[in-house]
């Protein structure tokens, strides 16, 4: 025999030792009951299009490559769609959530990206779009999108988190979506905004640059100059394809690590001052009440985090071997551990990294896990490069109160039933 073909055969009976063990341990939990009946019709029933029979789509050529001039997923995946709260009208200040729990990598597809407006999404045309940079500067500017991009470019994955994702006191959703569907990772393109403003060249007593959004609420949001000479981008483009309207079109910032209202999409504004603006989204939101009755100011970054999306709730597992899956991010830095617990965190192992892990980006992780059957809880938790390890939501609210709307990273629970089924671990059974 060839060393190719006992290889080959090797990973044959591998497989069929493991699938048969897996059956075994899923007949034994279904023993006994009508389950057991219905669970082995399911999986011994014909399917007249699985092999070795000639499946219907073999039998005739498929779609033209050009029916579709701009791509669309599988009609089976339709229901892997953005979450809309569908119990509330979508005024024109809505959001809308990714679907965490149907994603298998780090990166958010365009389509499927978390939104948060606050005056409704303009229609922009890019040849009018102009970028104005002026105040505690040499050189005021005035850029088209084509100056912009005449800038040297920048590609880099990273995530934005909406601050209230979730409010303290809304923990009550079904789905990993419901929860903490106001995050996404991408990767971004665009113009370092040092290099913008090395051009317009800064006054000695530029402290702060205020951006401001071309939608009807002028959504205009500080942000600090130390921030701006670091790692902040003017973004054209989002995996790339140029932003979506949604996402900013024609140009956004992003600041990685900070709160996502601060990412200011449509662009149209830069002023260098030397004091933050106080704006409405600086001072009536996004602060945080304190249970002294004070509220913490500019609050930008979001501190480690992580949730398992697989099994999460609405899901369903059998007995035996079950991979655990989740996200975990931070805006300090890159991911160094996610520890997973299995019996409601009396005891943590340590998860593995999915490479690449990537400062301020999501990060994917795994635990292999054989469930015995009984009723329990799971969790992670989450620490990144700064020794920060993401608290219980009790541990939270002893220092923050529940007063607070924003900047919550508690550790989030999933119930899982005799049955197999999942379900939010904050809501009482």
């Amino acid at each position: 025999m060839k060393d190719a073909d006992r290889d080959d055969d090797l990973v044959s009976r591998t497989r069929r030792r493991f699938l048969g063990q897996g059956a075994a341990l899923v007949g034994g939990a279904l023993a006994g009951g009508a389950a057991a009946g219905t669970a082995r019709a399911e999986r011994t029933a014909p399917v007249p299009n699985a092999p070795p029979n000639v499946p219907e789509w073999m039998k005739a050529p498929g779609a033209d490559v050009g029916s579709e001039l701009y791509g669309t997923p599988s009609r089976f995946e339709k229901e892997v769609v953005r979450n809309l709260a569908r119990n509330l009208k979508q005024y024109t200040s809505a959001s809308s959530r990714a679907p965490l729990q149907e994603f298998d990598g780090i990166i958010t597809p365009n389509g499927l990206f978390y939104e948060r407006h606050h005056g409704g999404i303009p229609d922009i045309d890019p040849a009018q779009h102009r970028l104005m940079v002026h105040g505690l500067v040499e050189i005021p500017l005035l850029l088209t999108m084509n100056d912009i991009r005449r800038f040297p470019s920048e590609s880099h994955i990273y995530f934005i988190e909406c601050s209230g994702n979730p409010g303290f006191e809304a923990m009550n959703g079904r789905t990993a979506s419901d929860l903490v569907g106001l995050v996404s990772c991408a990767e971004w393109t665009g113009v370092r905004l040092k290099t913008v403003l090395e051009e317009a060249g800064l006054k000695p007593d530029a402290r702060w640059v205020v951006a401001e959004g071309a939608d009807a609420a002028a959504l205009t949001r500080s942000i600090p100059i130390e921030k701006c000479l670091d790692d902040a981008l003017l973004v054209y483009s989002q995996n790339g394809e140029r932003l979506r309207p949604q996402q900013g079109y024609p140009l956004r910032i992003v600041l990685p690590g900070f709160e996502g209202n601060m990412n200011v999409k449509w662009l149209r504004r830069l002023n260098v001052t030397a004091e933050p603006a106080y704006s409405r989204e600086e001072t009536s939101k996004y602060t945080d009440s304190m249970p002294d009755g004070t509220a913490r100011q500019f609050t930008f970054y979001m501190e480690a985090k992580s949730i398992i999306t697989r099994p999460s709730g609405t899901h369903r597992i059998e007995k035996g071997f079950n991979e655990i899956s989740g996200l975990a991010w931070s805006g300090h830095g890159r991911i160094t551990q996610v520890e997973v617990s299995v019996d409601d965190g009396r005891t943590w192992q340590a998860a593995q990294l999915q490479e690449p892990v990537l400062t301020r980006a999501l990060t994917r992780f795994r635990f292999p896990w054989t469930w015995d059957g009984r009723p329990t809880v799971i969790l992670s938790r989450a620490t990144d490069e700064t020794g920060y390890l993401q608290p219980s939501l009790a541990e939270l609210t002893a220092v923050r109160g529940m007063k607070s709307f924003y900047h919550n990273n508690a550790i989030i629970p999933w119930r899982i039933t005799a049955s197999g089924e999942v379900t939010n671990g904050f809501v009482k059974a």
